[in-house]
């Protein structure tokens, strides 16, 4: 954004402007997007980046929050198309994922590893799609990285001004709007090879289109080909009743993990006058996936033997409208969205009935076809999910030169989650089936509802010249539900879970959904509030430090798995009762600095968190989830800094790294019906536990030279990740099932660009020496049956890829 079209950019008091640009805030990478700041050959300085982080235009340096910020030249240096792509260049963010479109985020080690089910807790990190929170109970929406504007990534609760899921901290996209003031467009074709996998390829796009000198439209369209590179290889399993061993013959396939992504985006912007504007966006995207997306460790690396068809169907839209003003000279901003989301999922099963069988004489007893011959009892999953998501919010802020400033809002969202899953099993006798539906030994078939509603606001006032302070406050009121239907039929008799506890006689298509009937029906509600307190101070306009006090919050929820279904008498007590929501107090010291004339910046932030009674979720009995309270919470201080020097006017170095300390605070006990003095040793993680999911340890590097030969423009660029090992598990027992500990590893990429007029060719090499970094070991099932009896799986990386990559500018 250039100076010269800050109208709607608020300057700071006089004592925060720099000299040499603004530097970004706990920053790792920074960059310029193409007419933002200043070229920093020109200045010999970095250049600077406006964030909105604190939801006002703002230099990043000036926010005393840590914040990490990729502008729109940066993700195209570093070739970011995805969440994963940057979330390894942020140090205190580390993942979980399933597969593409089903991750679960955790920042600065506030994770205890709960399996993250449909059922469970919600998230401890919040996602944001331009003002629209974009956060669903199995992860964010896995958006196409293309022509954004910038990604922000704010560390540390922000529960003032992002409310619940925001526990952690706030990763947001941040599109590139409609330009009414000129025409632009762009576009890029990508081809590449994986090792030992196949071809990938990719085709961008984007247009802007002034209409007049108060209207404009953008449009973006993507296709993109992910290669496969993880193979479905032969395999049997010999089960206690069936004469012949079975095998996956039909199933076998190299490199069958491959995902085509489909998406668009269109924006229409209108200037009302030269104090409103309104800007409408409508974005779609469908992601198609195949195969599996781990390892399984007993068969080499990127092997798999399974026996179902495995496949994802994730497609969604979002409808937007971003009204944003002026009040005299008070800004007011409205921004309210629709997004629906639709997956269907193909998964096999079979690990969980192996391992039963193996570990259960008698369990293939269970499983007979309608003439009494025993089955093969091996699961296959059928799911579907139906996520719909409201969100509005109404704010207002003062002016931000002004000695005494405020920002204040009014928040309400609401979701709901159709869940479905059909536990299959072939050729399975009508009188095992649920009724109404073939083949299915098991169903869920419930409707989740989580709305919360909030006000909050912030107040700062400049003590000095030098010192300010800030308070927020976040009030809020939050109801969950679930409803619907889960378990077995009629006639199984290894629970009372299922049709079994519905109040007369099953009717099919009679309950929630398709449902056979109801046998949950359980919510939560809840009031509390959310706190803030920062004390600013700036040494000059290229140095300052603050302290902040901050919390955040996951509402609370219920467990489906009840000891009170709808037919139990009155009084009746629940032994599996709702959990309560979970707070992280964060007490945090930051300091930004720019040295050396703007051609070196040290910035960084000491933490201390403390995570009180947190949410975890572990499968119970029957293999369900239930989700509990820690009876104590963990700590966890740490440690981040980053590094930025223009070491000349064509050679630029940045790092980053952050070391945590994260302990579990009393032990931790998974049994949910006993206390931490009553667990057996198998259900126990004793008191100095360190937390799992998370490094504690994680660094990178990146190092770039910009070249200008003979007219021709470029660079080549080179960059390292490294993390530590971390651990599998939550429980000692759960992680030595798993194998131990995930490894640390490093992983380097390079890349070769040219400019030659409007026209641009990159080379690459990502992952050039073929590290698979274990980013997430887990099993399909319970560790003491799945890891026990089974198999367990890494999830790695992608190995080395080597790519092309061309596109043009207009």
């Amino acid at each position: 954004m250039q100076r010269s079209r800050k109208r709607k950019l608020r300057q700071a008091p006089k004592f925060r402007v720099f000299r040499h640009g603004i530097p970004i805030a706990s920053t790792l990478l920074a960059a310029m997007s193409p007419g933002m700041g200043q070229d920093r050959s020109a200045t010999g300085g970095l250049p600077e980046i406006i964030v909105t982080a604190q939801k006002r235009e703002e230099n990043l340096q000036d926010v005393p929050v840590s914040v990490l910020a990729f502008d729109t030249r940066k993700l195209e240096e570093l070739r970011v198309s995805d969440f994963q792509d940057y979330a390894k260049y942020i140090p205190n963010v580390s993942f979980q994922q399933l597969s593409p479109g089903f991750t679960r985020i955790f920042m600065r080690g506030v994770s205890s590893g709960d399996n993250g089910n449909h059922s469970g807790p919600l998230p401890t990190v919040g996602t944001y799609l331009d003002e629209q929170p974009v956060t669903t109970i199995q992860g964010p929406l896995d958006i196409h990285i293309y022509d954004i504007a910038r990604v922000e990534s704010l560390a540390g609760p922000q529960g003032t001004l992002y409310g619940a899921s925001s526990q952690a901290g706030t990763i947001r996209i941040i599109t590139n709007k409609p330009d009414p003031s000129a025409f632009s467009a762009s576009y890029a074709l990508e081809g590449n090879s994986v090792h030992d996998g196949k071809a990938g390829y990719m085709a961008e796009g984007f247009v802007n289109v002034p209409l007049n000198d108060e209207v404009a439209v953008r449009v973006v369209g993507w296709y993109k080909q992910d290669a496969g590179y993880i193979d479905n290889i032969a395999g049997t399993r010999t089960f206690s009743l069936l004469d012949e061993p079975v095998n996956n013959a039909a199933f076998v396939e190299s490199n069958y993990n491959d995902v085509t992504t489909t998406g668009a985006r269109a924006a229409l912007r209108v200037d009302l006058n030269d104090s409103w504007s309104a800007t409408t966006t409508l974005m779609g995207q469908k992601a198609d996936t195949d195969g599996f997306f781990g390892a399984d460790t007993a068969l080499g690396e990127n092997n798999v033997a399974h026996f179902y068809p495995e496949s994802t169907e994730d497609k969604w839209w979002q409808a937007a409208l971003t009204v944003e003003g002026k009040i005299g000279n008070f800004d007011l901003v409205y921004a309210g969205a629709y997004l629906d989301r639709k997956d269907e999922v193909d998964s096999d099963y079979a690990d969980y009935s192996f391992a039963y069988d193996t570990l259960y004489e008698g369990y293939g007893d269970y499983f007979f076809n309608d003439a009494g011959d025993p089955i093969n009892p091996s699961n296959f999953i059928q799911g579907a999910d139906d996520y719909k998501k409201v969100s509005q919010e109404l704010r207002i802020s003062s002016p931000q030169d002004q000695r005494l400033r405020y920002i204040a809002g009014l928040f309400w969202e609401r979701q709901t989650h159709d869940i479905e899953q059909n536990y299959l099993v072939d050729d399975l006798a009508t009188s095992l089936e649920i009724t109404g539906l073939p083949d299915t030994w098991w169903l869920t078939q419930q409707e989740r509802t989580d709305e919360d509603q909030a006000v909050f606001g912030e107040v700062t006032y400049d003590l000095t010249e030098k010192l300010s302070a800030t308070g927020g406050l976040r009030y809020f009121e939050f109801k969950n539900s679930l409803k619907g239907f889960f378990g077995f039929g009629l006639t199984n008799d290894w629970s009372g879970t299922g049709e079994k506890q519905c109040a007369g006689t099953p009717t099919p298509g009679g309950g929630i959904n398709g449902g056979p009937c109801v046998n949950l029906d359980k919510d939560i509600d809840d009031t509390d509030a959310t706190y803030k307190l920062n004390l600013t101070y700036r040494f000059d306009e290229e140095k300052l430090i603050y302290a902040t006090y901050a919390t955040g919050y996951r509402p609370g929820g219920v467990n489906r798995l009840t000891t009170c279904p709808p037919t139990a008498e009155p009084g009746c007590v629940d032994q599996y009762p709702p959990y309560d929501s979970d707070f992280l107090h964060s007490y945090e010291i930051g300091w930004k600095t720019t040295l050396a004339d703007g051609r070196v910046r040290f910035n960084g932030a000491a933490f201390w968190q403390q995570w009180d009674n947190f949410q975890f979720s572990f499968l119970g009995v029957n293999g369900l989830t239930i989700a509990k309270n820690a009876e104590g919470g963990a700590t966890i201080p740490g440690i981040e800094t980053d590094v930025q020097w223009a070491a000349t006017d064509n050679l630029t170095v940045s790092g980053g790294a952050m070391q945590l300390w994260p302990e579990l605070d009393g032990g931790f006990c998974e049994n949910s019906l006993v206390s931490v003095a009553d667990c057996a040793p198998e259900d126990f993680a004793p008191d100095g536990t360190t937390l799992p999911a998370t490094p504690t340890f994680k660094a990178n590097l990146i190092t770039r030279y910009d070249y200008d030969v003979g007219g021709i423009r470029g660079a080549l660029q080179a960059s390292v990740v490294y993390q530590n090992s971390s651990r599998a598990a939550l429980l000692p027992a759960d992680e030595d099932l798993l194998g131990g500990s995930q490894d640390g590893f490093a992983i380097a990429d390079i890349s070769a660009s040219a400019v030659l007029s409007n026209w641009n060719v990159e080379l690459y090499v990502d992952n050039v020496f073929d590290e698979l970094g274990d980013l997430y070991r887990f099993a399909q099932c319970d560790e003491a049956y799945c890891a026990a009896a089974s198999s367990t799986y890494d999830g790695n990386n992608p190995p080395r890829t080597i790519g092309i990559r061309v596109g043009q500018k207009f």
